[in-house]
């Protein structure tokens, strides 16, 4: 897997302070993605354990309250082997922060089909995410004013709450507080 960038203390991509992965790599090719550069899975750097080193020491400060996974796609299947070990990584060390992830997938029609990859994997992915922010980026549903999305078809979803209930559970807590936060 290769990684288009690393954004320590992202204040866009989840509530409070985060450190942001955005890979490289993704078949979607939405019209209008800000982030086109992202779609050859060759755009960046190699991702390393020297990667996965420089991203633990981004997440250590106190204030910094979790990982945001995005890109590109992280749950491409090429991908997920990758963000897998980041984030058993991540969950050993730091198990008290909390993992949020864009993905262009639907969570009930796409990701929970176990068609994208080995289940296996992505099983083991969601059950490290807190919060998935899904659905392809709409150019024409485009809304500068939704918070922590791009257009009004996509939704925060609590993965907990419906691995849990197996029904989609939407992620409400704006503040960053309680439900959908470990």
């Amino acid at each position: 897997m290769n990684y288009a960038t690393i954004k320590n203390c992202d204040i866009a991509n989840g509530p409070g302070v985060r450190v942001s992965l955005f890979v490289s790599g993704c078949t979607h090719r939405c019209k209008g993605c800000f982030n086109e550069v992202a779609w050859d899975f060759q755009y960046g750097e190699p991702f390393t354990q020297q990667t996965v080193d420089l991203i633990l020491q981004m997440v250590a400060p106190d204030y910094v309250q979790g990982i945001t996974l995005l890109g590109g796609e992280p749950f491409e299947p090429q991908n997920q082997p990758e963000i897998l070990n980041l984030l058993r990584q991540m969950k050993e060390k730091y198990p008290h922060k909390n993992v949020w992830a864009f993905s262009g997938y639907l969570f009930d029609q796409e990701i929970l089909s176990q068609k994208l990859g080995p289940w296996e994997i992505t099983k083991e992915i969601l059950g490290y995410v807190d919060v998935l922010v899904d659905g392809r980026f709409v150019l024409e549903k485009k809304d500068l004013s939704l918070r922590f999305r791009g257009s009004s078809n996509q939704r925060i979803i609590d993965v907990p709450a419906s691995l849990k209930t197996g029904d989609v559970v939407l992620w409400e807590d704006w503040q960053g507080h309680g439900k959908g936060m470990k």
